[in-house]
């Protein structure tokens, strides 16, 4: 397994929260927890921007990726609305997770919770060469479900 060294910095508001945790041996992101100073309750349709008390500093070439957990998606309907979100590595701001609930019950965020997890991965900048054509392929441009349905 790649290990990446990343610069965490607490804040203020993350003061007696548990740093970004793997929860298993091969798990591949680390849980977030949310660090509201008082509880914060997500209506059925609604969103908010959940501070963690941390920012961090990634090595150039990689990114943070922000993205739900799945026990909050499947019972409750709560989920990272811009996941993956990207922290790329010229970021110093606090880590934030954009939670939304499409579940049909109010759901409650308490400080400490684990909200989200992040996965640190590398980044390939492309270079990008302005072509008359592109080189065929048999799919082409058939998208948004042309290849069907069933296996």
């Amino acid at each position: 397994m790649n290990e990446v060294r990343v610069a965490l910095r607490r804040l203020p508001q993350g003061e007696g929260l548990p740093v970004p945790q793997y929860k298993s041996e091969h798990a591949a992101g680390a849980d977030l927890c949310a660090a509201v100073r008082e509880q914060l309750t997500l209506l059925p349709g609604a969103r908010a921007l959940v501070p963690t008390g941390f920012s961090i500093a990634l090595p150039p070439g990689y990114e943070a990726q922000i993205r739900p957990r799945s026990g909050l998606a499947i019972r409750n309907g709560v989920t990272c609305l811009n996941a993956p979100g990207t922290i790329d590595a010229d970021y110093r701001g606090e880590l934030q997770v954009v939670l939304a609930n499409f579940g049909t019950q109010p759901f409650v965020v308490r400080r400490g919770d684990r909200i989200a997890q992040m996965i640190v991965a590398p980044v390939a900048r492309a270079s990008f060469d302005l072509v008359d054509e592109l080189p065929p392929t048999v799919r082409s441009d058939g998208g948004f479900g042309s290849t069907g349905v069933s296996a």
